[in-house]
């Protein structure tokens, strides 16, 4: 994630990523960081359960509940250069799908838990990818949501990466912790945890390899990650049932 820059060019969800997906698993991150200290003691007792990570990238959290026990544990994602880098992955090679995040490839009621890892802000239709998690999760699944908080975005962090001397910024659309919320909590969810994450001494050393260590108490000071836990109890929106999903 990068401050803004009047300068930086600003490249579509497809181009960001394609460009990304060599270097992802290699640049550290501190947001990235930030969010596996909260989220990863959460994910205890996946043996036996089916999870989802939805826009999975190139297989984080997917890789961390297959190596936990989940019995069936799938990642979908749009871009094929991330799923390529996935794909290397011996762990999850086979558990691993293009598909829109829109259009889920699975039956109704089908997943424990699902994760959505810093993907919220590049879906043009929240509402079709909530009441898409709402038709596969099943009653009493939770659901993990992570993205840039949004107070951070408004004092000009960016979703963004470092290509060829350059920082390139990915196009996102911000929304208010009320409207992540009120999305999900309108359909087939309630709301078990909103939380704003702020960077501490643990991301530090991620600063001081980037060369930016004067800047890490500021950045400190602000709510970095935006995290939510839903859980899925009640009915969701009824809408016509297609074949694909029969």
């Amino acid at each position: 994630m990068n401050r803004a820059v009047v300068e930086q060019p600003e490249v579509s969800v497809a181009e960001g990523y394609e460009r990304w997906a060599p270097h992802y698993d290699d640049d550290p991150n501190p947001l990235l960081a930030r969010e596996e200290r909260h989220l990863q003691p959460l994910l205890q007792g996946l043996r036996g359960k089916s999870v989802l990570d939805l826009a999975c990238g190139t297989g984080r959290w997917l890789e961390r509940a297959t190596k936990q026990g989940a019995a069936f544990a799938v990642g979908i994602d749009n871009s094929a250069p991330m799923l390529h880098v996935a794909n290397q992955k011996s762990a999850i090679r086979t558990r691993l799908a293009g598909a829109d995040c829109e259009s889920l490839p699975f039956p109704d009621a089908t997943f424990d838990l699902a994760i959505c890892s810093f993907a919220l802000g590049h879906f043009h239709n929240l509402g079709r990818i909530v009441d898409e998690l709402a038709r596969v999760a099943k009653n009493g699944a939770d659901v993990f949501i992570s993205d840039l908080h949004p107070d951070a975005s408004a004092r000009g962090w960016r979703v963004g990466f470092r290509y060829a001397g350059a920082a390139i910024h990915i196009k996102t659309q911000p929304r208010t912790v009320e409207e992540v919320v009120q999305a999900f909590c309108s359909t087939a969810f309630e709301c078990e945890a909103q939380e704003a994450l702020r960077l501490g001494q643990s991301e530090r050393h991620i600063f001081d390899r980037a060369g930016k260590s004067d800047y890490f108490l500021e950045a400190c000071g602000l709510p970095a990650v935006l995290f939510c836990h839903f859980r899925r109890t009640g009915l969701r929106r009824e809408r016509e049932s297609s074949g694909k999903w029969s």
